[in-house]
């Protein structure tokens, strides 16, 4: 898991409190906008948000909230249906408690209409607009024929009101169908959501997505505007980016490739490529270093249904001691811890005898907690990017830890060659293939 920031309350006027999170210290301020339903604390165990957080704070000074009926803010009462006005003060709220006289605001997917108010409402307080999958209206009319069909937007929010949205695989569908394809996205997702929006919040926040209508403000918005949308979004794609950019004066109008409306989905780096460029003037350049290393993943087996026996406080007790037990081992093995995704971490080592020989001590050690660990190791190229890794043979090592079972060390092919000689055992586990990679890899499992 990421190092979660301090989470801080601003105060709107009426008194309603809204919990924010600021990141990095770049040069520009810059007011992030996802989608409606957030909750700035646990998106911080999802990976993919995790690095676009990340890049952006990279450049920026970087704000996060959660508007009032999601996350940690206020909830709404079961009737409430705020106004974008009332939206807007929140965001003005936020800029407020954050000390940040002037932000540009970035908005993905279905705020993008609160992000057009905003800075058509409060012109001096917003440097620049980037609307990334964003529409002015969502609803088919006369003169907006490519929107979407009344009764079937009717139709959504009756769903949201009926299951609160909980089946992932409709709501991914049209939203980034790339998700679709990954299981443990689409576990994540559900859990992310659900714990997001209360039933309230969620109807409330449907009813603005799908029946809001921000064209009259459009001619406005004086900030600098650039206009993203991939090119095979069908949620909110070309014809809704194109009405924006012909209608904002100045827009800058960007066509990205790709299917999916979010922006932590798919190719993340080109949507904030194209933002950094468009707010800074430079586009980003990779710090990248490529070096031998061995990689080493672990996590818990039957994590799910052990937090579900003991319960959130007693599971993260566990949790802890997990983390503890982990990190020794890799201090005595000279491991370079490089992240935490939920009850999984990512190590690096220098040599792939140690690397294995730590593995091993990490499942005997959590053992004596009644946990239960698998491991999956790889040796080879890694990209340095920064503080975290990257390339191929980091891809590989997470694809062989999925086929551990629970206590088993798994390795590729590699790890056994390098360390012939040794006192190391190795048992042929066959060839598999590893999602993502090419080709089919023989795996190995150290015999202990």
């Amino acid at each position: 898991m990421a190092d979660i920031p301090e989470t801080h309350y601003a105060k709107t006027a009426d008194g309603i409190h809204i919990a924010y999170q600021v990141v990095g210290d770049g040069p520009i301020d810059l007011l992030f906008m996802p989608f409606q339903g957030t909750h700035i604390e646990l998106a911080w165990e999802f990976p993919p948000f995790v690095r676009v957080f990340r890049r952006l704070a990279s450049f920026s000074r970087l704000i996060r909230f959660d508007l009032r009926g999601s996350g940690l803010s206020d909830p709404l009462g079961i009737s409430e249906r705020p106004t974008l006005e009332e939206r807007a003060k929140e965001m003005l709220a936020v800029l407020d408690a954050a000390a940040s006289a002037q932000a540009a605001v970035v908005a993905n997917n279905v705020v993008g209409h609160l992000a057009i108010f905003f800075a058509a409402s409060y012109p001096r307080r917003t440097s620049a607009l980037v609307l990334d999958g964003c529409y002015a209206r969502l609803a088919r009319a006369p003169d907006y024929p490519w929107g979407v069909p009344t009764e079937v937007l009717e139709d959504s929010v009756a769903r949201v009101e009926a299951d609160r949205g909980s089946d992932p695989e409709r709501t991914l569908r049209f939203l980034a169908p790339h998700g679709l394809k990954d299981p443990e996205l689409l576990a994540t997702w559900r859990r992310y959501t659900r714990s997001a929006l209360s039933p309230a919040g969620a109807m409330a926040m449907a009813e603005n997505a799908v029946f809001a209508d921000v064209r009259p403000v459009l001619p406005a918005v004086q900030a600098p505007t650039l206009v993203l949308y991939r090119s095979g979004d069908r949620f909110a794609g070309k014809p809704h980016a194109v009405y924006l950019a012909e209608h904002i004066p100045g827009a800058k109008l960007s066509e990205l490739p790709g299917e999916d409306n979010l922006i932590f989905v798919g190719d993340s780096d080109a949507d904030v490529d194209e933002i950094e460029e468009f707010l800074t003037g430079a586009r980003h350049v990779p710090d990248t270093d490529r070096v031998l290393a061995t990689v080493l993943f672990t996590d818990i087996v039957g994590s799910t249904q052990r937090a579900a026996e003991l319960g959130d406080r007693r599971w993260r007790e566990l949790l802890d001691a997990h983390d503890r037990a982990v990190r020794r081992q890799l201090e005595r093995f000279r491991g370079r811890e490089v992240n935490t995704i939920g009850d999984s971490f990512v190590a690096t080592f220098d040599g792939p005898g140690r690397a294995v020989e730590c593995a091993v001590a990490i499942r005997d050690a959590v053992r004596a907690l009644g946990l239960e660990v698998r491991a999956g190791l790889h040796t080879g190229e890694i990209e340095l990017r920064g503080d975290d890794i990257g390339g191929i043979g980091v891809h590989v090592a997470a694809r062989v830890v999925g086929h551990a079972a629970g206590g088993e060390v798994l390795t590729s092919a590699a790890v056994p060659l390098l360390v012939a000689g040794s006192a190391i055992q190795f048992e042929d586990r066959g060839e598999h293939e590893l999602k993502g990679v090419p080709g089919t890899w023989h795996v190995y499992a150290v015999a202990t």
